[in-house]
This record gives structure tokens, sequence and C-alpha cells, in this order.
């Protein structure tokens, strides 16, 4: 089935008035009326019934990874090291560049279903899915010689051939989360976010058993830790395509499948906005990965590599709600956006900043309160507990600024400005963060480890500075719902081209009619132009 000339799906328009005119008398008409009068508890209410299922869903991905690294701690020290090295290599070089690459699409689909663009809607999810799985042709190669790779790199060589075989049994994951990331974010876009929840559980559920048979059953170690979190991702994404199915979930808003010239042709539009979410993404996530590294080189590297790693699991754990807040407010700005709404977008977002900054100090309570008691649930190593227990309380302090710059992230993309969050990601993590924990851990006495975190605490100090600069005092609503009635309005300009020739006949005629139309003012007669 082929995707219809969408010219209709946009009740909003009126093209029978010149492009200024049109502008003008919109950008008067959206800022007012009925339906764009903003409720506090409307919004959380609407907030929250997306944040909570998310929410627990990328506690159900967390848990998942813990799966994993307990099942390699039972294998040897060997397998351990190695299947940790290649879990931060796959997740650095693959996972992160596919998340970040499909945070590109939550603008378009957020606003094209605000807009009830479905055709839009449709053909930018397949136009992701394509994006990823070229990107993932590169980082396929890329896994398939980790080991030479290693080695060359100084690594053990025995540490790298079972890093290696990790990365080989790992490569239909790339596969699964080509289709899995733009999934997710086509349904959370239409508020589809408890099926997402159930169908993850379900699919961990059986993370446990497929990890026993693979990597114990049937001998295959770390190459079977790595294919049964590949199953685990394809089991998600086969239990939502179930669910659509059986529900009928997006009979509404599923258009078909489109010509592939109709898909390719719009990649670079969406390379636009994918390439700098992905950026955005990337420099934070790898942030981490050089805490990790400088941590060797502190005295007693072992204990500090350890006390590092303690850390980077409690901040992944911490994430998992900011970063279903962004997710969810990008859905709903770019929603209220898309409808014309700049009001409710507006309010969308600063009642989401407003939960971030709770839920952050709640993470610096629980961090001070129970911190050694916390760190001794991962070790009993007395030079990790140390070092971890005592980091602890900075690192929940800069989830007072983690969480406020994140959501606000989400508001960026959902307004189609991902570049303004990887320029100052850039900033805040690598020009100021960096250099003050290298500082901090090496040049100032007495700091040692601890500098690392301060580092940390100081990238986010300035990156939810620059954040709510740009989106509460730097953002023009009206404008920015000006920007997504264009946005999800490109494909009038851009027709699909449909699969037969009566087709092509009828959508040739339409697009007459539409050109007059906006050309004259007059309607085009019904015996042609």
């Amino acid at each position: 089935m082929a995707i219809p000339l969408p010219g209709k799906a946009l009740p909003r328009h009126d093209v029978s008035k010149g492009g200024g005119q049109a502008d003008a008398d919109d950008a008067a008409a959206w800022p007012g009326g009925d339906d764009d009068q903003p409720s506090v508890v409307a919004e959380l209410r609407a907030l929250w019934g997306m944040a909570a299922p998310i929410t627990a869903l990328n506690c159900v991905v967390y848990l998942r990874a813990m799966v994993s690294v307990l099942c390699l701690g039972r294998l040897g020290p060997l397998d351990l090291a190695g299947g940790a090295l290649a879990i931060g290599l796959t997740n650095i070089t693959g996972h992160s560049v596919l998340f970040g690459l499909a945070s590109g699409l939550e603008p378009l689909c957020a606003q094209a279903f605000g807009s009830r663009n479905h055709e839009l809607l449709t053909l930018s999810v397949q136009r992701a899915v394509l994006l990823l799985f070229l990107a993932a042709v590169p980082i396929a190669l890329l896994w398939l010689n980790v080991g030479p790779i290693l080695v060359a790199l100084g690594q053990d060589p025995t540490i790298s051939a079972h890093a290696a075989s990790y990365a080989a049994f790992a490569l239909p994951d790339l596969a699964a989360g080509a289709v899995l990331q733009p999934l997710r974010v086509y349904l959370r876009s239409q508020g589809i976010t408890r099926p997402m929840a159930a169908c993850s559980a379900i699919a961990v559920v059986l993370h446990v058993p497929l990890n026993v048979a693979l990597v114990f059953g049937m001998g295959l170690g770390v190459r079977g830790v790595a294919a049964a979190q590949a199953l685990t991702n394809t089991n998600m994404l086969l239990f939502l395509l179930a669910y659509i199915r059986w529900a009928r979930a997006c009979e509404g808003t599923w258009k078909g499948w489109a010509r592939p010239a109709a898909v390719a042709s719009g990649l670079p539009a969406l390379a636009s906005l994918a390439v700098p979410s992905c950026v955005g993404v990337c420099l934070e996530w790898w942030w981490y990965e050089v805490v990790t590294v400088l941590a060797g080189y502190l005295p007693n590297p072992a204990a500090a590599v350890g006390a590092a790693g303690v850390l980077i699991q409690t901040t992944s754990l911490m994430y998992t709600v900011p970063m279903a807040l962004a997710a969810c407010v990008s859905t709903r700005v770019g929603n209220e956006l898309g409808a014309g709404k700049p009001r409710r977008a507006r309010m969308a977002a600063l009642v989401a900043l407003w939960c971030a900054l709770a839920i952050g100090v709640v993470h610096v309570a629980w961090t001070v309160a129970l911190s050694r008691r916390w760190v001794e649930l991962f070790t009993t190593e007395a030079g990790v507990v140390r070092l971890a227990s005592a980091a602890m309380p900075v690192v929940g302090l800069c989830e007072l600024g983690n969480c406020p710059q994140t959501t606000g992230c989400g508001v960026l993309r959902g307004t189609a400005r991902p570049a303004v969050g990887a320029r100052i990601n850039l900033l805040s993590f690598y020009l100021v963060g960096t250099p003050v924990a290298v500082y901090l851990a090496f040049g100032a006495p007495g700091v040692g480890f601890r500098g690392l975190w301060y580092g940390l605490l100081s990238a986010q100090a300035s990156c939810v500075a620059l954040v709510l600069a740009a989106v509460v005092w730097r953002t023009d609503w009206r404008v920015e719902a000006m920007r997504a009635k264009k946005l999800a309005g490109l494909e009038l300009a851009h027709p699909v081209p449909t699969t037969t020739a009566a087709d092509d006949a009828d959508d040739a005629a339409e697009e007459r009619k539409r050109l007059v139309v906006a050309g004259t003012g007059e309607p085009a007669a019904e015996g042609g132009v």
C-alpha cells in the first residue's frame, strides 16, 4: 500500500491565501482561542501518564543489563573483563549512535501527529529505519574487527579475543535496534507508552532463562551473553509488532509503505535533525567513559576504576527517570506545537522542568543519606567502598543539574532544535567539565578521585544554565508554533509517489489544483488548469 498525497492532512492550512498573509493570520490566531488554555493539573496528568510507563521501560532495560553483567561475573575474570570491555565498546560505538539518531525523529513524529499529518508521521518513521540501517553498516564492520583494533591499542590479547567474540554475536542487536528505536518514537508520539513497557517487561522476564540456556546450558560463555541480549531486543520488537497488529493501535495513523524512492528522498532532511541529536546524546554518554579511563591513571587504579563503575551504574539508574521525562516532554511539546497551541507547549515545558527539579532534589537526598549502604550493595571491597561512598553526595548533587538539563534537551528536541543541545553538551562536558575534572583529580592536592565527579558537577551546572536559558528565556513559542506548522507541512511541497497509474493521475490532478489555488487564490476548474 502506498502513501497518498498528504495535501488534505493539514486542516489548519489555508492555501487559498498567499503565503505571507496566511502566516500572518495564523500567527495572530494561534496565541488565543479556547483550545489553547493551559492547565497545570491537566499537563501533569498528561505528562506522567506517558512518563511513568517509559520510566518503567527504562528500569526494565537497566535490569536486563544487570542480568548480563551478573552472568559475565559467574564465567570468570577473563570473561568478565572481555565482556565488560565489549559492552562499553558496543554502547559507545553502536547503541548510543542508534538511540541518538532515532531521537532526531521525535520532533517530526510529535509535530506531525499533533497536526494530524499522518502521512508525514508514517513516512518519517520509515525514513528513520532506513537511516539507522545505513548507520549500522559501518558500525557492524567496526564490531567485526574489534579484536585487532583492541590489540593495536595495547589491550591484552586474551581479553581482546573475548571482547571480539561478544561483539560478533551482538551484531543482530544492530538490526533489532534499527527498527525498535524508531518504532518506540513513533508509538510515543501517539501516547502509546504502556504497551511498550509491558512488552519490554515480558522480554526481560524471558531474558533470564535465555541467559541461563545460552551461557551455561549450551556453554557459549560470553558469546551467549551477547546472543541473549540480541534475542531479548528482538523479542521486544516482535512483541510490540504483535501488539500493534492485534490491538490495531496505529490503524488510524499508519498510512502504508511508501515507495523506496520517496523514503530515500527525505533522508537529508531527517539527517539534519538526527545527526545533531545523535551528537548531543553521544557527547554526554561518552563523557562517562572518559571518566573511567581517567580513573585508571589515579593511584590505586583498580579501586578507582571499580568505584567509577559503581557510580556510573548508579547514575544510569537515576538517569531512567529524567530520560523518560525528556522523551515525553519532547512528545508533549511537539504535539502541542504541531496542533498550533504554543501556550500549551510552553506549559508542558515548564511543568516538566519543575518535575525534573523535584526529582533532582530526591536524588540529592537519598545519595547523601544512603551513600555507604548503597555502595555496599555492589561490593564489599574496602578501597572501592571508601572512594565511591565519598563521591556519592557529589553524584547526587550532579543530578540536581542533570535532571533539568536532560529534560530541557527534550524540550529542544520537541521544538526541532537538537543542534542547540549538541553545542551546549560539547561546551559543558568537554570545554568545562573535562578540564576541571583533570585539574582537580591530578593537579589539586587531596582531591583525587572526587575531582572527577566535581568535573561532572561543573559540566552539569554549565549545561543546566545554558539549557534553561535556551528553553525558558530564549524560546518564542509563537515562532516555534509557526516553525512546527512548516515542518509538519513539508510533504505538501514534495508529494509522495504512488504505485499505480490511476493513483498517479489522481495525484497529478490534485497537485495541479493545489498549485492553482496557492498561486491565484481561485480554485481550478474540474476540467483542468
